[in-house]
């Protein structure tokens, strides 16, 4: 069972769940993006490493947009 919020399978709070590390640099000083999916609309996004925990989908449930897409 994934229990670190940057474990591969990680679900956080919010029913998003961890699927891979990308290699890219994240926001903040020593961190990477991560892949997430939403369990609830199964949108697949980007987010920062220390966002895992807390973040919430941008499709379905007012989350920022990805990295990629506000860069």
């Amino acid at each position: 069972m994934a229990t670190a919020s940057t474990d591969l399978g990680y679900v956080n709070r919010n029913d998003q769940m961890v699927l891979r590390k990308t290699g890219w640099p994240g926001n903040d000083h020593f961190r990477e993006v991560y892949v997430l999916r939403c369990l609830e609309c199964e949108h697949e996004y980007d987010v920062s490493e220390t966002d895992t925990p807390v973040c919430h989908c941008p499709v379905c449930n007012g989350g920022r947009l990805e990295l990629a897409q506000a860069a």
